[in-house]
């Protein structure tokens, strides 16, 4: 029963020690009016394992087609391709899509005719083609948006690892959701400010910055267990206030991939936002059921299981900090 108790506590940083900070964004297609009639495409589409094959280009509006190559190449963890195309009258109303979906089974749409405003679509698996409306819906965006931020701190390991040593350093439900509110809205202020221009921040430095966070966290609950006091203990809502700052940049850059829609900013902004704190809420009430529940089954083994997952999320922390200083 202990050792049981040591893997359950420890088994996100073991599944998520091979894994990098963002290499599962949502692919992303974007579909441009150049000029009257042409359009330009450029996609990116994440896998878990390279295809044996190349896939298919994005399926257009039937009033479209392709015109020259259709280029396609391997960057990282992820398709990447380029194309043009020309329409007869307008793409509203038609059909685009990406078929064969790989990997990750989600990617956004953006649709940027010469005159309207840029239209935010979101593709799965399920459903991998999508109309493309009369006029920008609102719905539409929010939906997207906020499924994009649930699926960034579930997917985001980095995020994750922080909420999750956050929760196992304090354990009690009213300074965890103390902690985790000021981590909200730290980083809301910095994503917000990032994604409008008015904050910037090198990204390679946040990345590092953000593994040094998680190694800081770790070592605070190896601290706790040894019985030692700390800033963090007394002052938790203060730690993670800064520290949100500092993961709202990162928040930022995966934002920035797959970019806002125009006109809709705002309400792209609060429904990332709000996926990010809907995805981070049930992490915590997960992690805060399995210690209630350790508690009760198994307690005599939670020193030796909150000692295995520091340790593995403090390794974790130092090979991404390793990896992202000399990388």
């Amino acid at each position: 029963m202990r050792w049981l108790a040591a893997l359950l506590l420890a088994l996100p940083a073991l599944i998520a020690a091979p894994a990098s900070a963002d290499e599962l964004r949502p692919g992303y297609l974007e579909f441009t009016e150049s000029a009257p009639g042409e359009w330009r495409l450029a996609w990116k589409e994440p896998f878990t394992a390279p295809p044996l094959e190349a896939p298919p280009p994005p399926n257009l509006p039937a009033n479209c087609s392709y015109f020259g190559a259709v280029e396609q190449g391997v960057a990282g963890l992820a398709i990447v391709g380029a194309a043009e195309a020309r329409c007869e009258g307008t793409v509203r109303g038609g059909m685009i899509g990406m078929p064969g979906l790989i990997g990750q089974a989600d990617m956004l749409v953006r649709v940027a005719p010469l005159g309207d405003p840029v239209q935010a679509l979101r593709l799965t698996s399920a459903e991998p083609r999508a109309m493309i409306p009369a006029r920008p819906d609102r719905m539409q965006v929010l939906e997207s948006y906020f499924v994009i931020g649930v699926e960034h701190i579930l997917l985001g390991w980095d995020h994750l690892l922080f909420v999750i040593a956050l929760v196992l350093l304090l354990r009690r439900w009213r300074p965890v959701v103390f902690a985790a509110t000021a981590f909200t809205v730290a980083h809301s202020i910095t994503l917000a400010g990032a994604s409008l221009g008015l904050l910037g921040m090198p990204q390679r430095p946040v990345e590092a910055l953000i593994a040094l966070s998680i190694v800081f966290l770790a070592l605070e609950i190896v601290r706790l267990r040894k019985g030692e006091e700390s800033w963090t203990l007394r002052y938790p809502w203060a730690i993670a206030f800064a520290f949100g700052l500092l993961h709202g940049f990162g928040f930022a850059g995966a934002l920035a991939a797959i970019g806002l829609p125009e006109g809709e900013i705002a309400a792209a902004l609060l429904a990332f936002n709000l996926g990010v704190e809907a995805g981070q809420l049930l992490v915590v009430a997960a992690l805060m059921a399995l210690l209630a529940a350790l508690d009760r089954l198994a307690q005599p083994a939670m020193a030796t299981g909150l000692r295995v997952a520091a340790y593995g999320i403090g390794i974790t922390g130092s090979y991404w900090l390793i990896d992202r200083v000399i990388g």
